[in-house]
């Protein structure tokens, strides 16, 4: 390998910024701090369940401790380090352990799924663990979700200290439901993926998304975004290509900017109005060795034949630039990379101390909080790397690089290396170990501790944690946002082909034969469906991208869409085609969550559109030109998996002759 590219020193800070809660209001006007208390500070948004609360100048302050005295952590005038400070020396090694797990709550379905926290499991973390950072993966009506997250808080706030609970979540307001990657939008607004931000390529429309998102997260109590992916899609087999903005670094960075920005309500720091973005995976995750994805064994590695490292971290400038609070490193190993002359250690991101220390922290000036990716510090055995089988629980772990070491130094080696905090797990007694036993210093634990502390106040959470289920139940999906999501649903369309200016389709007299599409859908739009093909005058059918079954017996392996990108025979959406377009024209849309290669449908389809999630309601709206598509491919889509195989992983739109080049559509 070569140097990766030149490295540029880039620098970003973090500051607080005024913002208002959009919290449960119990008392005034919210204000964030920047210096010593004044003489007359307004009141602060503070909310209770069981703190008492306490006087000082007739302003409120939560006494979280009940101790009966105003200590620096609960005085809402000082600022978050100066709280975070106080707070942290008071905190016992066990308590800061805690701090720095990022758990997953636990709830009725498979890893956290479901529809109900198990609160006895939660309140054993929070109190036993002093675990006060989760991920959420339930998916309930809104009003439920915001009344179950206040009872976590109400937990959280009986605990020592007091300290508040940050909920995180992955995506939630798109198409793609992949434990592990995505949550289901269940009653958020529904959003185009992020590949249809990029597709569009206008970071207003990013920007107004993540704001609307944010929204919607603050009603009911999550105030992390695990998101967004600054990854670049370089190689088109990747399974997470889907939840990138595509493969060109400077577009892909333009809304990340907007995302972050979008989330954190505004581009100078967290506020009590922000919701913390994590900006993922640092760095390279998106030139997976043949496409397989570094959740998996055989995917641990991401390659860089074409010398273009220094490229994937382009788009996190983007985040620094809007002062993205959070990242989180990749599981890949950056397979024989050489940067600068050195070789990167073989380990993954999350245990490699140059790219988080001396790449992240040193040459980019980040401030913020590392968060490591899910399982990094588990154990992989047999039943994780080949699948634990059918009707068994997934045994799930991703130490790439360090097997050999045991988990109290698997724990040491990632903390050590940079991470503050350590997701998906619950495990803080072996950090508590690895502490005693010399292989973390204490000095370590408390930077981590205090980076973590310092969001939740910058944040608001120790003042005012709860949330009004009233309230979310009105803002959730409420009409303008679905109208907002819709509207780029229909824009991120890209028009492929369009022969014979077969589109726009009018219903008069038109006999419509559907695959993959709601009948009633079309009949409201004034069209006759019918049951055969040889019954109609055209046909609408939905694709997606193809992909192989692989790996069922592994957790991630059966979720993932891996493998080729080509319609072959059997696969059921080209066959669907196939049957159709002999004998009546036929309108394709197909779910590119992945660059597929349309070369075998082409020609069979007299109108052809790419989508990267988009309902029945608004793909008809285009199909009857109440709406226009305005995408561009962000990505190229290849002509021939020998063109996806010969092509650099790590280096964009590099496939011989490609059937559509990135940036295409069909212009009017």
């Amino acid at each position: 390998m070569g140097n990766g590219g030149k490295l540029a020193k880039r620098w970003t800070g973090r500051s607080a910024a005024l913002g208002l809660s959009a919290a449960w209001l119990l008392t005034g006007q919210a204000t964030a701090e920047t210096s010593a208390p004044t003489s007359t500070p307004s009141q602060a948004v503070i909310s209770t369940r069981a703190a008492p609360i306490l006087l000082d100048k007739d302003l409120r302050f939560r006494d979280l401790n009940r101790n009966g005295a105003l200590d620096p952590y609960e005085d809402w005038r000082l600022p978050a380090s100066a709280r975070a400070r106080d707070l942290v020396g008071r905190m016992t090694l066990e308590e800061k352990a805690g701090a720095m797990m990022h758990g997953t709550l636990p709830a009725d379905g498979v890893v956290g799924t479901g529809s109900r926290y198990d609160m006895k499991a939660a309140g054993a973390f929070i109190h036993d663990r002093h675990i006060n950072n989760f991920i959420t993966r339930l998916s309930p009506p809104a009003k439920d979700f915001a009344t179950q997250n206040n009872a976590l808080q109400a937990m959280a706030e009986s605990t020592r200290l007091g300290i508040p609970i940050a909920i995180s979540t992955d995506p939630r307001n798109h198409f793609q439901m992949l434990t592990g990657a995505a949550a289901a939008a269940g009653s958020f607004s529904q959003w185009p993926e992020t590949l249809g931000f990029g597709a569009l390529d206008d970071p207003a429309t990013t920007q107004r998304f993540a704001d609307i998102a944010r929204q919607e997260y603050l009603a009911v109590g999550i105030r992390v975004a695990l998101s967004p992916q600054a990854d670049l899609a370089t190689e088109p087999r990747w399974a997470r290509v889907t939840g990138t903005f595509g493969e060109d670094a400077d577009r892909v960075g333009r809304q990340v900017e907007a995302y972050v920005a979008g989330f954190q309500n505004g581009s100078s720091g967290l506020n009590t109005g922000s919701v913390a973005a994590v900006v993922k995976h640092w760095a390279g995750y998106g030139a997976a060795k043949d496409g397989w994805d570094s959740h998996l064994h055989y995917g641990r590695f991401a390659s860089f034949p074409g010398d273009n490292f220094a490229y994937h971290l382009k788009p996190f400038e983007g985040a620094f630039r809007a002062r993205a609070a959070s990242v989180m490193p990749t599981y890949s190993i950056l397979e024989n990379l050489r940067v600068d002359g050195r070789p990167v250690e073989q380990v993954g991101a999350g245990f490699n101390a140059w790219l988080l220390q001396d790449l992240l922290r040193g040459r980019y000036g980040f401030k913020g909080l590392i968060v490591s990716d899910w399982g990094i510090t588990s154990d992989c055995p047999a039943a994780c790397i080949n699948g634990s089988g059918p009707g068994k629980p997934p045994v799930i772990g991703m130490p790439w690089g360090v097997e050999a070491l045991s988990p109290v130094e698997r724990f040491a080696r990632a903390i050590n290396a940079g991470n503050d905090q350590i997701g998906g797990s619950e495990e803080g007694a072996l950090v508590v170990a690895a502490v005693k036993a010399g292989l973390i210093a204490q000095t370590r634990i408390d930077e981590a501790a205090m980076r973590g502390m310092v969001q939740k106040f910058e944040l608001g959470l120790f003042d005012n944690p709860y949330v009004d289920p009233d309230q979310a139940d009105r803002l959730v999906n409420k009409a303008e946002f679905q109208a907002a999501a819709l509207d780029a649903q229909q824009r991120a369309l890209v028009m492929l082909e369009n022969r014979n200016g077969l589109l726009p389709l009018t219903p008069a007299r038109q006999k419509l034969f559907l695959y993959g599409i709601d009948a009633n859908v079309a009949r409201s739009r004034g069209f006759d469906v019918v049951d055969d093909p040889a019954k109609a005058d055209l046909a609408v059918i939905r694709a997606v991208a193809p992909h192989q079954l692989l790996h069922p017996d592994h957790f991630f392996g059966a979720l993932f869409h891996e493998g080729d990108l080509d319609f072959k025979p059997g696969n059921a959406d080209y066959e669907a085609i196939l049957r159709a377009s002999k004998v009546v024209p036929t309108v394709v849309t197909v779910y590119l969550d992945r660059p597929a290669i349309l070369t075998n449908i082409r020609d069979h389809a007299s109108a052809l559109i790419g989508n990267f999630g988009v309902s029945d309601a608004a793909l008809f709206d285009v199909l009857t030109g109440k709406a226009k598509a305005e995408g561009r491919l962000p990505f190229e889509l290849p002509s021939s998996m020998e063109a996806v195989r010969t092509q650099a992983s790590d280096v964009p739109h590099d496939s011989a002759n490609p059937l559509y080049p990135i940036g295409f559509r069909l212009e009017d």
